[in-house]
Formats: structure tokens, sequence, C-alpha cells
């Protein structure tokens, strides 16, 4: 059975911390689903791209999912954080053993709030991390602990994605994508 994983999505969010993932997971065979977090499933992102997402969150929350992607984006980490049925269904997944994996300014804004990131290492944008009083940060490009996954930026998007990939699939899998993309070069 293929590991499913669903990508969250609310105004504002950044596109590329969302469509690489998606992508890349997609190309590693990942059943990939995309879930607004509101009431319409035509969501805008931060640089003003529409998505429409396969479905709403609410309906994806009952899934058996193997892991749950959190795009950043000021507005956006600041929509998923404004949203109950959000904070709920991460919750949840963390509880289950899921990956809970968030980048940019969504785990100090998203997941340090629901106690997600306690005692744990984490990375984000550089200074959101001032929020967070419970975890340790660090600069790393992809930190990864326990079942928490979490990024710094949109240059980052390709890391966060490959690091998702091995933990669901695989070492040789994530390393087979993203030499395909040609994500690291030869020095790599």
């Amino acid at each position: 059975m293929p590991k499913k994983a669903v990508v969250l999505l609310a105004e504002g969010f950044e596109e590329v911390e969302a469509v690489t993932p998606i992508t890349y997971l997609r190309r590693a065979g990942i059943e990939v689903t995309t879930a607004a977090i509101a009431g319409d499933q035509t969501v805008k992102g931060a640089r003003g791209i529409s998505m429409i997402a396969d479905t709403l969150l609410e309906k994806a929350a009952d899934g058996d999912w193997d892991a749950v992607i959190v795009p950043g984006g000021i507005s956006g980490a600041a929509n998923f954080a404004a949203c109950e049925k959000t904070g709920v269904f991460l919750k949840k997944m963390y509880a289950g053993g899921k990956l809970v994996c968030a980048i940019c300014a969504s785990p100090a804004v998203v997941l340090a709030p629901l106690g997600l990131l306690a005692g744990k290492k984490f990375t984000c944008y550089p200074g959101m991390e001032e929020k967070v009083i419970d975890a340790a940060w660090t600069d790393d490009r992809v930190v990864t602990d326990g079942s928490i996954i979490t990024s710094r930026a949109a240059g980052t998007s390709g890391d966060f994605a490959i690091e998702i990939i091995n933990k669901l699939l695989g070492e040789d899998t994530a390393k087979k994508i993203a030499n395909t993309v040609l994500l690291y070069n030869d020095s790599n």
C-alpha cells in the first residue's frame, strides 16, 4: 500500500513550500492530497498564485495519512494557527506517531503553540525561533526530531521534501529523487 501525505493549504501559504513537496513526493510514488483548511477549495498563496485543493480538511481529517505537511508564509502560518481544526488534526497526527512536517514560519507559529516542538530540536525562518521558548533551534536547513520535520524557508523546500521522502520510503528512494530533480550538484 503506498504511503499517503496530506498538504494543508491556507490563504497566504508560501507556494514553493507547498508545490515542491507535492511534486517530489508524487515523483517518489507517495499519494499526495491537498486539503484547504477553510470552506473554499480555491486557496490564494502569498505570491498571488491560487491552487485548487483536492479536498477540505474537514473531509480529509479522518483519512489514514502517514504525513502532514504545513507550508509557511507569514499570513499562511497565521491562518493555520488561527484554525482550530488544523490544530486538532496536527495533534492527532502527532499523537498517532505520524510525520508532522512544517517549514518557514509554521514551526514557530503553528507547531510550537500546540506544544508539538516542546523539548525538540527544530528550525524555522530566521528570527521566528524567538517565539519558541521550550525547544532548541538550529540553523540547519532541515531538522528531524522524532516524528517532527522542520525546515527554514522556500529555498530549503527541496531538502525538506527529500527528508520527508527519506522518512517515508528510505534513503535510497530519497537519493534517487534528489538526483532526478538535480537538487544537488556533483560536489554534494
